[in-house]
């Protein structure tokens, strides 16, 4: 039988870090014999244990006072102990580490708490890794990922609200734009929060900025912009799926006509081979004018009917300003998608690394659609190019585009996603997704992200999904989810060399996200109810969705900015105030 405190006294323990000797082993599972009082090792706490000439690496998920079967040993604590690497030596004699175990410890080894030179050989990372934050156990120690294992085989961030998912967001894209200034990155960015974490590195693209035009989007899409995500019907999808090919035919046929001075040239538009969902220009008027043509011929009134209604569709997208971003040149053409995947996509030399795509302003209806489109795109672009643009697609809310459940959400968005989770990555195309309710999300997808960033979540179906997506030795790691702090993640999969524990880097405060910059106490309960200030933020309000100002008053005299108070204890909203008062309706 093996004594405690009898080795323990004789110093069989290889340093003042020593914990206890090995009671049992099971698969990659240890069982560690602890004198109580004799060292303070706790769960989380990462463990050596002396295996021959073998260090090996594991960390205590379990601390009981019960031996095996139950019975207790006096004066003693059992730590369960997941074994997961190796420190070993290089041909060239110097300790470096690797996961998986090469042989396992026998009863009586001794094990010890890990030291600060451990953990550090652990993390120390090559040219490759970058830091995202301090390990739990020694803030001292640098929390190191690799960015290539991490990109290469996508990434999730999980966490409610409130706990600092966007700033660890941030930090990792970050982390990413410094190691990999190859790798282009697009951010779609739901509640428009993430434009300062970046500063001028960032393209910052919205409403107002945005190009899309609507012949980039393919039968699908554009069928959910046109019904606003309601049912089709069934006659007027006819109607379009007929005629959006001969549309795309005449704009060609004109192109060809403008260019050849001699006349030689005949394009027949119902031979020029397009489909509903070749991305080529056509004009809107074009297609309107065939619909029209088409009705001109008809004799049944209830055909007819279907076209004046599809007709009257297409013109009330063309004339609603929320759409100027798909419709704005409707009627003039040229084909400029070249020039939009560059401006999305920052593919000019020294563009900027990331885009910040802000899709709140646009309209509710068609953000799935638009969505679509552009995660369409770049795998698209990805394919096309052979991976020549590596190109790092993250998706905020990715529950919301691509839910668990098969019946909600737009069908295309999914299977966009899904495209790229599957087979991005031989296109050079990476997904990044970042949601608050995994348990929502399509279990495909996120099966297929091996770097997860697990914050605190308090649901339980979440943390049933995320049990089941990771392997037995690091399950036990994920009881400590509900109880991590603000900016606390366990962190596991490709990019990391061990499960862990850890605490992004705190952003400074000019590049936070927005949602964490606001703070409750900050309202102003006088401004808040003094009727010029909501008057202006009515205006800005229906200037953004095309309308003007209110009805039952004259156009208000622009309003002076009061002087600001920088001391003021609430200086940051009166300048909010000032900045309004002094924007016209719809500025951005």
């Amino acid at each position: 039988m093996i004594n405690i405190a009898q080795a323990s006294s004789q110093g069989d323990f290889h340093s003042a870090q020593s914990l206890g000797l090995i009671l049992g082993v099971r698969g990659a599972r240890a069982r560690v014999a602890v004198p109580v009082g004799e060292a303070r090792a706790t769960v989380g706490d990462f463990v050596r244990i002396y295996a021959g000439s073998r260090r090996l690496i594991g960390m205590i998920t379990e601390v009981e006072t019960q031996g095996a079967g139950g019975a207790a040993l006096p004066d003693t604590a059992i730590a369960s102990v997941d074994v997961m690497g190796e420190i070993v030596q290089d041909a060239q004699g110097r300790d470096h580490f690797r996961r998986g175990v090469s042989a396992y410890p026998a009863i009586g080894d001794a094990a010890g708490v890990a030291t600060r030179q451990d953990l550090r050989q652990i993390y120390e990372g090559d040219a490759d890794s970058a830091t995202i934050g301090a390990l739990h156990n020694d803030e001292a120690i640098p929390a190191r990922i690799s960015i290539s294992d991490m990109l290469n085989k996508h990434f999730a961030v999980l966490g409610s609200t409130g706990v600092g998912k966007s700033s660890g967001v941030a930090v990792i894209l970050n982390a990413v734009i410094e190691t990999a200034p190859n790798v282009r990155i697009f951010l779609l960015d739901g509640h428009n929060e993430f434009a300062r974490c970046f500063g001028a590195r960032a393209n910052v693209v919205n409403p107002q900025n945005l190009k899309l035009p609507f012949w980039l989007f393919n039968f699908e899409e554009f069928i959910d912009v046109v019904y606003a995500g309601r049912p089709a019907v069934e006659e007027e999808l006819e109607i379009l799926a007929e005629h959006i090919p001969i549309a795309k035919g005449m704009y060609l046929a004109q192109r060809a006509a403008q260019s050849d001075r001699f006349g030689l040239r005949k394009v027949d538009p119902r031979r020029a081979g397009y489909t509903v969902d070749t991305p080529v220009p056509y004009l809107l008027a074009d297609l309107v004018n065939l619909i029209d043509e088409r009705m001109g011929k008809l004799e049944n009134r209830a055909t007819r009917m279907h076209c004046h209604r599809l007709i009257a569709r297409l013109e009330a997208l063309r004339s609603d300003p929320r759409y100027g971003f798909m419709f704005e040149n409707a009627n003039v053409g040229g084909d400029t998608m070249a020039e939009i995947l560059t401006h999305l996509f920052r593919l000019e030399p020294n563009g900027q690394p990331i885009t910040v795509m802000q899709l709140a302003g646009l309209p509710t209806e068609v953000t799935d659609a638009v969505v679509c489109v552009l995660a369409r795109m770049a795998f698209d672009f990805g394919l096309w190019s052979d991976g020549a643009a590596p190109m790092l697609f993250v998706c905020e809310e990715a529950h919301r585009y691509a839910p668990a459940d098969r019946g909600a959400g737009f069908a295309p968005t999914r299977r966009a996603l899904m495209r790229i989770a599957k087979e991005g990555r031989k296109y050079g195309v990476y997904l990044g997704l970042v949601t608050q309710r995994p348990g929502e999300l399509d279990p495909t997808i996120i099966s297929q992200c091996n770097t997860l960033f697990a914050m605190r979540l308090a649901n339980e179906r979440d943390q049933e999904l995320l049990r089941s997506a990771v392997s037995d030795a690091v399950a036990n790691l994920l009881d400590f989810i509900p109880s991590l702090g603000t900016r606390e993640v366990v962190a596991f999969g490709e990019g990391l060399p061990l499960p862990t524990r850890l605490r992004f880097t705190e952003l400074p405060p000019d590049r936070l996200p927005r949602s964490e910059t606001f703070r409750l106490e900050d309202w102003d309960e006088e401004l808040g109810a003094e009727r010029g200030f909501v008057r202006q933020v009515v205006e800005r309000w229906r200037g953004a969705a095309g309308g003007g100002r209110l009805l039952d008053e004259p156009a208000p005299e622009p309003a002076k900015p009061a002087p600001v108070d920088a001391h003021s204890p609430n200086a940051r909203l009166e300048q909010l105030r000032a900045q309004i008062l002094k924007r016209g309706p719809g500025s951005p």
